[in-house]
């Protein structure tokens, strides 16, 4: 589990719609949740899929029953939606691989059906048939995300256009990984903050799969609801922490940079035609395709929460580096001042200790290395010892994992106090590609040309 000060979690500030969160300076929930118009980019083919649903809308959009459930977040942009939208309460990861003998038209189709169908549903419409499951919800901040794995690329035909920041993740000391929990040819993220919406995306996501790609793996997170706190407040991980202070703002010089992939005169990729080749454009070994992109690496991290809780306060608070009442640094002030890793105490010793999480995983400790956090908590019962299985569908966002999650889950693995109270479980990497022009699909830079 990487710092929280340095690696912190989007969902700070999304508890009041409208409202910034708390001492960031950053976009509210009603500035990044905007309209979008209620008819563009409709009309795209959904191909022929067996058992796919037709993707027509209904002639009428049901009214939703409240403003949490009216807050709609635009599918297309020069961005995939679910990397800057707050989290939402509702998280839902699925992976999946290409059924034996589909190629790249069979993927691009399915690309194709996969974007319309999470455009009209983010827009608060439905199918012409359809269960019903959602009907009168609204679109509840709605976000469907998608990305590719390295086997998709082998699958495909598509070596020459794999990134090669889709290497394979090092292994860690901390690591326990389930292939079963792990990896995947194409990634879908759903967020809403209505569990049914989320669960009706999925099954309609799931129908337009149909025999083009099977389910490798699901789990199922949950954050703090939107206006379940008197005022915007950081969220709390399921140690108890507050988790999400210091994330990377979209106000900041460098968080483009740290965070998607630049662009280039090369970056239009294999759009306009040329096959699917994915380009040869783009930023150093970032395929041009990419461009505007991002990379998801995605943990399974459990938390051993029957040893933490059996450590005295001063320890759980030794192990982090901040109180837990508000999340200040050990070193004084509130939640959001800067953490004092030079300070010593009266006995001479650092107050922050040497292998505190906060000081292992800080940028000034790994190079500048950064990232943005979006994760959802989760708990899926007792395991068979009676322990929770329980802990963070951890997901964090940059440019290139390389120079970011590896350097510094590398440095928590030599030396992080919480690695004793932690277990890896489920690893993957996935390159987003950028967002959907109107009239465009997700993937079209990469696969245009086989979509028919």
């Amino acid at each position: 589990m990487t710092d929280t000060s340095q690696t912190a979690d989007t969902t700070a500030g999304t508890d009041t719609a409208g409202a910034p969160e708390a001492g960031s300076g950053g976009p509210s929930r009603r500035g990044l949740l905007t309209a979008t118009a209620a008819g563009g980019g409709a009309g795209l083919a959904l191909g022929a899929a067996s058992g796919a649903l037709a993707a027509r809308a209904t002639a009428t959009t049901p009214t939703p029953l409240s403003e949490l459930g009216a807050a709609r977040v635009p599918f297309h942009g020069r961005h995939q939606p679910g990397i800057l939208t707050p989290a939402q309460s509702h998280g839902l990861l699925l992976a999946f691989d290409l059924a034996p003998g589909v190629g790249r038209r069979q993927a691009a189709a399915l690309l194709r059906r996969w974007s319309e169908t999470a455009r009209m549903l983010m827009d608060g419409r439905t199918p012409e048939q359809d269960t019903g499951i959602a009907l009168d919800a609204g679109p509840s901040s709605l976000t469907v995300t998608f990305g590719f794995g390295a086997g998709f690329f082998e699958a495909t035909g598509l070596t020459a256009a794999r990134p090669a920041a889709l290497d394979p993740l090092p292994p860690f000391s901390a690591d326990e990984l389930d292939p079963d929990r792990s990896d995947g040819h194409l990634w879908v993220q759903i967020g809403a903050d209505d569990g049914l919406v989320a669960f009706h995306a999925l099954r309609a996501l799931q129908r337009d799969a149909a025999e083009t790609a099977r389910l490798r793996w699901q789990q199922s997170g949950f954050n703090r609801t939107p206006g379940a706190t008197a005022r915007p407040a950081t969220a709390r991980n399921l140690m108890g922490q507050i988790d999400g202070t210091n994330n990377p703002r979209p106000g900041d010089p460098d968080f483009d940079a740290r965070i998607f992939v630049p662009g280039g005169s090369g970056g239009s990729g294999g759009s306009g035609g040329s096959g699917g080749s994915g380009g040869s454009g783009g930023s150093g070994d970032h395929p041009g395709w990419m461009a505007g992109g991002s990379y998801a690496v995605v943990r399974r991290i459990r938390m051993l929460l029957d040893d933490w809780e059996r450590q005295p306060l001063d320890v759980q608070e030794r192990v982090i580096g901040r109180r837990k009442a508000d999340g200040a640094p050990l070193t004084g002030g509130t939640e959001t001042t800067p953490v004092d890793l030079a300070a010593t105490g009266g006995d001479g010793r650092p107050v922050i200790a040497a292998n505190a999480h906060v000081r292992v995983a800080a940028p000034d400790s790994n190079g500048g290395a950064a990232m943005l956090r979006r994760g959802f908590s989760y708990h899926d019962g007792l395991r068979d010892d009676g322990a929770p299985d329980a802990g963070l569908l951890f997901i964090c966002w940059q440019a290139d994992p390389r120079r970011a999650f590896v350097p510094v889950q590398r440095k928590l693995d030599r030396g992080d106090a919480l690695s004793a109270f932690v277990r890896h479980e489920g690893s993957a990497v996935f390159a987003v590609p950028p967002g959907a022009p109107e009239g465009g699909w997700v993937g079209q830079q990469l696969l245009d040309g086989f979509e028919g």
